[in-house]
């Protein structure tokens, strides 16, 4: 029998989608860290053009920045980081209410990345309040391994190589949070 226990708190990440996105970062970091506490990264600006998706919506060309949070966030508040980065989308929208922003929260762990969606598959899991997690990414062996739905943007070697700048940042943040004294891994998964 398992019982029942809180896992260790994730570094929550936001991926920042947009074609106005010069224009609109200064407003939407200041949002997100009224909200979550001081961005401890932002990566560099990043072409986001591996899929046409988003152009309508949002238009072209589009630009993508992540940010990671210096705060650790528990792992049960997936949902409601997303329900407000909704509510931001919408608050930058456009009068006739489509969007300018695509705005993806995420949690980073030291075995996986989930980033928060509305859209239901096969693969992503309900959180409650309308959000479902979708596993993107998991540490093993010492890197990121892609999984058959992971977005190819988030497969690329650039964007790999920023999340493992943030995964061992976030292990920074548990050796400290922890002291010398208590270990930094949950007890592992028998394997079926």
């Amino acid at each position: 029998m398992s019982t029942p226990r809180e896992p260790l708190p994730a570094k929550l990440v936001c991926s920042v989608l947009s074609a106005a996105l010069p224009e609109l970062w200064p407003g939407i970091v200041a949002a997100l860290e009224e909200r979550f506490g001081p961005a401890e990264v932002a990566c560099p600006v990043m072409p986001f053009d591996r899929t046409d998706y988003y152009d309508a919506e949002l238009g072209t060309p589009l630009s993508r920045r992540l940010l990671a949070f210096a705060r650790l966030l528990p792992q049960g508040g997936l949902a409601a980081a997303k329900r407000f980065t909704n509510a931001l989308e919408a608050r930058f929208a456009r009068p006739d209410g489509r969007r300018r922003v695509n705005l993806d929260p995420g949690l980073l762990t030291q075995e996986r990345l989930v980033l928060a969606t509305g859209k239901n598959f096969t693969h992503r899991v309900y959180l409650g309040q309308g959000i479902f997690g979708d596993l993107t990414l998991v540490f093993r062996a010492g890197s990121w391994q892609t999984l058959p739905w992971t977005f190819p943007d988030y497969a690329a070697p650039d964007m790999r190589d920023i999340l493992t700048d943030i995964r061992r940042r976030y292990r920074r943040d548990l050796r400290e949070a922890a002291g010398p004294r208590h270990p930094l891994k949950e007890p592992p998964c028998p394997k079926a």
